[in-house]
């Protein structure tokens, strides 16, 4: 190869990294890109759409988790509770209010019994967690949600494991309150610590305990007039689901 041709073939690109910038080797038109690449159903770059409210119910919930300490999101499925939750707690970790996000959720089967799940407690509560884990990956992307979860950024907190910790500097979810008792509420609305923010959502509704043992209920009612606590209650006109959502559950 002469210098001349030696020389035109480097000018025409080169590679090297610098930071997450890669420089392509061969110049083209093509538009491809190595960091372009989906993970678990999720592109790998950060979520810059803004979330907004889309219905009444929904603005007043985002402005309740934002102006209080404890949140109660009470409200049918497809209302966008554990969404907002999810997306209030993704952004005070990014904007470094919060130095963790932690997840709880009760193990509890919608009317069938799973039996035993191996693994570990993170493999075991996978299948609870789901619908937060999409939400997170939504906002985060599945490759740091995974990485959030090694270093303990993300952590998972089953309800029965919760007794005895204070969490300081965190928001914390629990969903699904609706499976729990008024015991396990009051257990965990006392583990919120200094600098924390906490959401607690459900639908009383949709529990999966026998009549009368969840506690969900009771709770919200009590904390009505609690000025420092909001409680938010979403109505049918706030689903953004598939309509068919919001007109079946007037009946059933």
């Amino acid at each position: 190869m002469s210098k001349k041709t030696k020389k035109s073939y480097e000018n025409k690109g080169r590679m090297h990294k610098q930071g997450n910038i890669i420089h392509p080797a061969f110049m083209d038109d093509t538009g491809w890109h190595p960091l372009d690449g989906e993970i678990d159903q999720a592109r790998d770059k950060s979520y810059v759409k803004t979330v907004r409210p889309r219905t009444d119910g929904q603005r007043d919930l985002m402005e309740a988790i934002a102006g209080h300490n404890l949140t109660l999101a009470i409200g049918p499925a497809g209302t966008g509770k554990t969404y907002l939750a999810i997306c209030a707690a993704v952004e005070a970790l990014e904007k470094g209010k919060v130095e963790k996000i932690i997840l709880s959720r009760p193990a509890m089967e919608a009317g069938e019994s799973l039996g035993f799940l191996p693994g570990d407690m993170h493999e075991k509560m996978a299948p609870y967690l789901r619908p937060l884990y999409d939400a997170l990956g939504d906002r985060l992307g599945g490759k740091k949600v995974r990485q959030y979860m090694d270093d303990g950024t993300i952590e998972i907190a089953p309800v029965g494991f919760m007794r005895g910790r204070t969490l300081n500097n965190a928001f914390i979810v629990i969903d699904e309150a609706q499976n729990c008792t008024y015991g396990q509420l009051k257990m965990l609305l006392s583990r919120l610590g200094w600098n924390s923010t906490m959401v607690v959502t459900g639908d009383p509704g949709q529990s999966d305990l026998l009549p009368g043992v969840s506690g969900l209920a009771e709770v919200a009612e009590k904390f009505d007039p609690l000025p420092n606590i909001a409680v938010v209650r979403l109505a049918q006109t706030d689903i953004v689901r598939h309509p068919l959502v919001a007109e079946m559950l007037d009946v059933l």
